[in-house]
């Protein structure tokens, strides 16, 4: 089909053309007439001149006219003076409508940030959240006290079920975990032990350090990794899908109908999970003073009751109580926080983790220069 556009070039002088429209100009036959366009200004370089005759131009329409414009924007930023020229009346005020006679401006190259400003934005996008989180705390405080007024308003149905996913179907991993440490702790201690005849001393060694630090921490980590990124995911997918909003319209507060169920649960099953971890931890290294060390299993455990102090357990349920309480708030705030579909809520997600473990390990050692400070 023979085009209803017409164009020519014109040398009109030393280092000046013209490309000559003629006919009608459509978005219909917007590719042939951006392939001929192309064809004919590729040899115009810098310094030079190329400028529309439109005088012959019967009719025009926008879809046209756009790819015309751009076309001579990009010329004027490769170094090349165009322009439209002997336009009609009614084809000018399409040129006009669609910026073809504005001045072209030139494209201002992104300059790489500097290191200062870097951490200066990382230290603001760090305050941010730390306020966010603070202002949930602070909301959620308000529903837990408004909640003691009123304890038929929380979803106390949903408790039962998270306590499950949280605390039952974690137990496998949690006592793997604390007596691989145990075990793993125990044999590195053995030899120095063995060295100076202090193989009793293993017990006291896993009893203490396990109750203590890493029965709590090590619990807590794993929890950070199940519940907490499934609070992000559950909370970051409702919000979305905009079933935060559905229940904010219906009356019910996403703080008591979902935040707290979830944290109360956390709450109360990462203290019995440390209990199973620092029994689990026990037997790790009972394993090791048993087949490497010649101890016996009872000597062992009475080494192990007569080292560890009703406090060095209680301390570690104290701190399983502040980790609870931090992976819960972080997983439920970052969730609560999602936007941006699918792809938000993973980012959502890889922020709740990694937050929650920085709380964690610094919450841990806040609390245990405290109970030192402390004399316990």
């Amino acid at each position: 089909m023979t085009p209803s556009f017409t164009i020519q070039r014109i040398e009109t002088g030393a280092d000046r053309g013209e490309l000559r429209l003629g006919g009608s100009l459509t978005l219909a036959e917007a590719g042939p007439l951006w392939e001929e366009l192309r064809r004919l200004e590729s040899s115009a370089a810098r310094g030079q001149s190329l400028d529309f005759e439109l005088s012959a131009v019967e009719r025009i329409d926008g879809g046209a006219m756009a790819l015309l414009a751009c076309l001579r924007a990009e010329l004027q930023r490769r170094g090349v003076r165009s322009e439209f020229v002997a336009a009609g009346e009614r084809v000018q005020r399409v040129v006009h409508l669609y910026g073809g006679d504005a001045r072209v401006a030139r494209l201002r190259s992104r300059r790489p940030l500097g290191t200062f400003d870097q951490l200066g934005r990382a230290t603001l996008a760090v305050l941010r959240e730390v306020q966010l989180a603070l202002a949930f705390l602070g909301q959620m405080t308000a529903s837990g006290v408004a909640l003691l007024r009123s304890p038929r308003s929380a979803n106390w149905r949903e408790l039962p079920a998270t306590m499950e996913r949280s605390g039952a179907d974690a137990v496998p991993i949690v006592v793997l975990i604390n007596f691989l440490v145990g075990l793993a702790m125990a044999f590195q201690a053995s030899a120095q032990f063995r060295r100076y005849g202090a193989n009793i001393y293993v017990a006291d060694l896993i009893g203490i350090s396990v109750s203590r630090e890493l029965g709590p921490l090590m619990t807590a980590i794993v929890l950070c990794g199940r519940s907490g990124a499934a609070f992000t995911a559950e909370l970051g997918f409702m919000r979305v899908n905009e079933e935060i909003d559905a229940l904010r319209t219906m009356g019910l507060g996403p703080m008591r109908y979902l935040v707290l169920p979830r944290t109360l649960a956390l709450v109360l099953v990462l203290p019995l999970l440390v209990l199973l971890a620092d029994v689990a931890g026990v037997l790790g290294g009972l394993v090791v003073g048993v087949w490497n060390l010649d101890l016996t299993p009872r000597g062992y455990l009475n080494e192990t009751i007569r080292a560890v102090s009703v406090w060095d357990v209680a301390s570690g349920l104290v701190k399983s109580v502040v980790f609870a309480l931090a992976i819960a708030l972080i997983g439920c705030q970052q969730g609560l926080a999602t936007t941006g579909g699918a792809e938000g809520v993973g980012r959502r997600t890889t922020a709740a983790v990694v937050t929650t473990l920085f709380t964690l390990i610094l919450a841990d050692a806040a609390l245990t220069a405290l109970f030192r400070l402390g004399g316990m």
